[in-house]
């Protein structure tokens, strides 16, 4: 009996494994993919400038970290006893703007180093509803909780998205012309939008994103179809009933994993999270040969997965 609809997923060209190097950078979905890839030892590096949930945010970034397009205090707004920046989320603002310019062009350049670098830069795009700052006409990447009067809410259109996700992939292989670039729709719905705005949202992202992929050779993973489709229930929310629960995500990481890595990986992940299990045991006498023994397995297992490239 079958008893769910389930979504193909094609094999990634380029798979991941504990050699490649990593960037992810996007909503909070790429945060958790993050978290994910970071607790299982691999070379990654996630939203070094916070959650950006939208094309345009990501595309400036990108693009600015490539030039080296450094930022100035004209780049900064103050408010509420705190300098922010409309490009970055509010984890970068700070209340001192030199050192807030100092940090955050730190990050710059290491974000260019690492798309340099990266052998896979996934993104993921969370909305495509924006906000323009009036004073500046500017879209912003956050708002930073100032006045809502001081903005215009829009929707980007298919045109709009379609031409940011270009820019961006010719920014990315201007740069890293041999990287894997993976593209993801959020699952989370942004139920402050509305649920039908939410789902404008996500159409014009999917429809601008396939344009672009019939294009280019990017990979598109299916997180968003896979949660609507595969776990079209309750069940698999949290208590907001807007994200994945931990059981979701989990699913959803699995068939990540079947779909980017090649079974020599996804066996050397077993591997690793046996040893994470491990680590987690409490003896109830840690002095006794037994347990000392189990140290010295569990220390010999790590040093031989540090070999095959793991970050234990």
């Amino acid at each position: 009996m079958k008893l769910i609809t389930s979504v193909e997923l094609k094999r990634i060209p380029n798979p991941i494994s504990y050699q490649s190097k990593l960037v992810l950078l996007g909503s909070c979905f790429a945060e958790n993919m993050g978290n994910q890839f970071a607790q299982l030892g691999f070379t990654s590096h996630t939203n070094p400038f916070g959650i950006l949930f939208h094309p345009l945010a990501l595309q400036r970034l990108v693009e600015r970290a490539i030039r080296a397009d450094y930022f100035t205090q004209s780049d900064l707004v103050q408010h509420n006893g705190l300098w922010h920046c409309f490009e970055l989320h509010s984890v970068c603002s700070n209340v001192d703007s030199v050192e807030m310019l100092s940090e955050i062009n730190a990050k710059l350049n290491a974000l260019k180093a690492q798309l340099e670098q990266a052998t896979h830069i996934c993104i993921t795009l969370g909305t495509a509803w924006v906000y323009r700052h009036l004073e500046r006409d500017e879209v912003v990447a956050n708002c930073h909780k100032i006045s809502q009067n001081q903005f215009a809410k829009e929707l980007l259109s298919v045109a709009q998205i379609e031409n940011a996700l270009q820019e961006l992939m010719t920014a990315i292989h201007a740069v890293n012309p041999s990287v894997q670039v993976v593209f993801t729709i959020s699952p989370v719905r942004h139920s402050k939008d509305g649920l039908v705005e939410n789902q404008r949202s996500k159409a014009h992202l999917l429809v601008a994103l396939h344009h672009l992929l019939e294009k280019c050779s990017a990979y598109y993973f299916p997180a968003y179809e896979i949660l609507l489709d595969e776990l079209r229930d309750y069940r698999f929310y949290a208590d907001d009933l807007l994200h994945p629960s931990d059981l979701a995500v989990r699913y959803i990481w699995d068939k990540w994993l079947s779909a980017t890595t090649t079974p020599e990986t996804q066996a050397l992940i077993t591997e690793v999270e046996a040893v994470q299990k491990s680590r987690q045991h409490r003896p109830f006498n840690p002095d006794t040969a037994e347990h000392q023994a189990f140290l010295e397995k569990l220390d010999k297992k790590v040093e031989e997965l540090q070999e095959k490239g793991v970050k234990t």
